[in-house]
């Protein structure tokens, strides 16, 4: 990465650089060094950005006033994360799942509090109206419009910052104030705002940083060096994807890191200890600050969120033994042997269920079943759901009662209904010819030849030893004793033979998370038994990591199985080239719309000049191997370093999503388009803004011609290499605003055309949605 600094006003430099060829470095040009631009212009171009990106994100922030799109996953989230101070008396903060870290989620929810707002209203579904339910829906979508507004003139600092000339920060913030769909994503109860804005930051706080690297250890140096560190823990705080970035500055730190390793720096070579403070100083602002304020927003959570609520179910009852009015730790009641038990699988509420109907001969595709009686999950409480558990080894008659069944224990269960007992056998299943039949065998077989195959391993969910088996908070598996496969069941249902019931079948892999199941009642006992009767409880305490290591197991595990299929899903691929969006919201007597799309023209010339960039390289590399020195030694390594920076950025928050099995939407790639848009800016200036002709100059003031070795001397004859400050031209400087020039205005021409589908007004008539489809989206009202 290479940046320039800008000079304080006056044109003096702020760093110092013995070298103008000094590897990845390029400092303190003075802003005013070409002749053309001043600081002044810089700042006044800033704020005419910063005013425009405002406009864009606030204007209409009120329309729709109803729930759109994921408002309705994100509004139920934050809706449970009340702070204490807004909650009416009537409404408790209920404990909530989410598979986001808290930091986004957490900032609406002090955004409630400062509008005085108690919860009331759950987010159902999409369309319900924020009016007629008296939400202050506009505080909440002002939020992410604050941040999505504040990115745009953040990159221009980058750019700025970076030491790029004025057209080349025009563009690159141009890009991102003038994109359909960042405006689109900011104007909405969502997380990405967050996001995109924390991830900009970063990078503008990192080429702060490593603009003061020779200045190590000042205070400056520490300030944007634990600012850094702050924005990267609040872009993983926000969404796991924030990670591409923490690889992306990680990298530019671990390539800064080895330069300084290097005994032959033309600064002077570091010793040991004194490279030692440099690793430990960017170990302690980069890793371990942000993990110490990732964690800290977890405490927060879990401070907040202290009340049972819908999130208990994806967590184990050890979790849930810490949330106050738990329904599931205060209705657990022991199980003994010879109590009827209905059995209910955890992910899918199925209850384990049995009928005297049997197994067809042959399945459709030709495999032949056991002709038992079948073994399903039945979605409904049923009398065929009452299973009678019993020991291995009857007691005897007279010892009957109070026998507690305990984790490890060999157990039978037998179907109550049908008087007939639990087996699995080595036979196919009706849909996975590698996992086991579910059925029953009668009382004789199971003594007899089938004893093995009805003898089951009790085996609790995280537990020690031979803790009681309980009824709700008991999570547990049940595994076949002879074969070693676990009772498992999945939504996909059985054909009509089955009566559209779900399949039961013992999966070989015993260690997957679905095999959970837990006994949801005991209908043998009967009203009013001593063992029914509740003792008040007392909230148990777990440890801070410990809840927090389970619940980042749980938000893994959850972030992996989003594999469904959802009609508006994209593929990677798809997204550099802007090839489908998303349908945010419709309203069909006004045929207005809202369809979540970038700016066309800005994403195809971003994507455009990313291709470019890697042709450069390739073409640069290809002519050095040939002795060809197409660039000098400085532009070259501001070429790589800083522009090549922008791409790696790109780069780490696209491809990695190659490797994602879960559903992708289009907003995943808006902190690529913003890597991208720095790639432009920065590419057009290596483009338009230099002179070819001035590549090298003779110290007597002669033009010397291409292809002549540099010679070291101060001689008539010999060339220097001329600085790129003043290579930048009248004529250069002119090219460059003109381009930028022509590339904004047809920015601005393809997110005018499609604003109506940004802001959701007005609405489009047949033949004005129709000359919007340009590659075939899916928009609404087009016929």
């Amino acid at each position: 990465m290479s940046t320039r600094q800008r000079a304080p006003q006056g044109g003096k430099k702020a760093g110092s650089v013995q070298s103008p060829s000094q590897e990845g470095e390029i400092d303190a040009l003075p802003v005013k060094s070409t002749g053309l631009t001043s600081e002044w212009d810089y700042k006044l171009a800033i704020a005419v950005i910063t005013a425009l990106a405002f406009v864009t994100r606030f204007w209409g922030i009120g329309h729709p006033n109803e729930v759109v799109f994921d408002e309705v996953h994100f509004g139920k989230v934050w809706g449970g994360l009340k702070l204490p101070q807004a909650s009416r008396a009537a409404e408790k903060i209920t404990y909530f799942f989410d598979v986001h870290p808290p930091f986004g989620k957490l900032l609406f929810a002090l955004m409630g509090w400062f509008v005085g707002y108690d919860g009331h209203f759950h987010f159902e579904n999409i369309g319900d109206s924020y009016i007629t339910n008296n939400v202050p829906y506009v505080a909440f979508r002002a939020l992410p419009a604050l941040l999505g507004a504040l990115t745009v003139p953040t990159v221009f600092l980058i750019m700025w910052e970076s030491g790029y000339t004025l057209p080349a920060c025009i563009v690159a913030s141009g890009l991102v104030l003038f994109d359909n769909a960042h405006i689109g994503q900011t104007r909405l109860i969502l997380l990405d705002a967050t996001l995109v804005f924390a991830m900009s930051v970063s990078v503008l706080s990192y080429v702060r940083f490593y603009k003061l690297r020779h200045e190590p250890f000042s205070r400056k140096w520490w300030k944007w060096l634990l600012l850094t560190g702050v924005a990267l823990s609040c872009v993983i705080s926000t969404k796991y994807v924030g990670v591409f970035t923490f690889f992306t500055i990680g990298s530019a730190v671990a390539l800064d890191l080895w330069g300084l390793l290097d005994i032959n720096r033309k600064e002077g070579a570091l010793s040991l200890p004194e490279f030692s403070m440099h690793f430990g100083a960017r170990v302690f602002g980069l890793i371990l600050v942000p993990f110490f304020f990732y964690l800290f927003w977890f405490q927060v959570h879990f401070a907040i969120l202290y009340r049972s609520g819908p999130g208990d179910d994806f967590m184990t009852p050890a979790f849930q033994e810490t949330l106050s009015d738990n329904i599931m730790t205060a209705s657990s009641v022991g199980i003994d042997y010879y109590d009827s038990i209905a059995i209910r699988h955890k992910e899918t509420k199925t209850y384990l269920h049995s009928h005297p109907d049997r197994y067809p001969l042959r399945y459709d595709d030709g495999r032949v079943s056991s002709q038992g009686q079948q073994v399903t999950g039945y979605p409904f409480n049923d009398t065929n759901n009452h299973w009678q558990i019993l020991p291995v080894h009857p007691f005897p008659n007279d010892d009957l009662q109070g026998h507690r069944v305990k984790s490890g224990d060999l157990i039978k269960l037998r179907h109550v209904v049908t008087d007939t007992y639990l087996l699995t056998h080595d036979v196919a299943s009706p849909y996975y010819p590698t996992n086991q039949e579910f059925t029953t065998v009668g009382i004789e077989e199971a003594n007899g030849n089938r004893f093995n195959d009805t003898t089951f391993e009790l085996k609790l969910e995280n537990t020690k030893g031979k803790q009681d088996f309980k009824s709700m908070s008991g999570h547990f598996k049940l595994i076949h004793f002879p074969t070693r496969v676990a009772m498992w069941t999945h939504t996909t249902p059985l054909p009509d033979w089955a009566y559209k019931q779900a399949e039961i079948n013992g999966n070989k892999n015993i260690q997957q998370s679905s095999n959970i199941w837990y006994v949801d009642e005991i209908p043998s006992i009967p009203e009013g038994s001593d063992r029914l009767k509740r003792e008040p409880r007392k909230v148990k305490h777990v440890s801070f990591l410990k809840k927090y290591f389970e619940l980042q197991r749980a938000i893994f595990f959850h972030n992996n199985a989003l594999t469904s299929s959802h009609p508006y899903a994209s593929q990677p691929i798809q997204w550099p080239f802007l090839l489908r969006g998303v349908s945010f919201w419709t309203q069909n007597d006004t045929r207005r719309q809202i369809y979540f799309l970038g700016n066309p023209v800005g994403w195809w010339i971003a994507s455009s000049l990313l291709a470019v960039f890697a042709g450069i390289v390739g073409a640069d590399q290809l002519s050095q191997r040939r002795g060809v020195d197409s660039l000098d030694e400085r532009t070259r390594s501001r070429f790589y370093n800083s522009t090549g920076f922008f791409f790696l950025t790109w780069a780490a928050h696209y491809l990695p999503f190659y490797l994602m099995g879960r559903q992708l939407f289009l907003h995943h790639y808006l902190p690529a388009h913003l890597a991208s848009a720095l790639v432009t800016g920065a590419l057009l200036e290596f483009v338009f803004n230099l002179d070819p002709v001035a590549l090298e100059e003779n110290v007597d003031g002669k033009l010397a011609g291409k292809g002549v070795a540099s010679k070291k001397g101060g001689g008539p004859g010999t060339k220097r290499v001329v600085p790129e400050k003043n290579r930048a031209s009248k004529s250069g400087m002119l090219a460059l605003w003109a381009s930028a020039g022509v590339l904004m205005t047809l920015v601005i021409g393809g997110w005018w055309f499609f604003l109506p589908l940004t802001y959701g007004k007005p609405g489009l008539t047949v033949e004005e949605v129709v000359a919007r489809k340009w590659l075939g989206y899916d928009l609404h009202f087009a016929k």
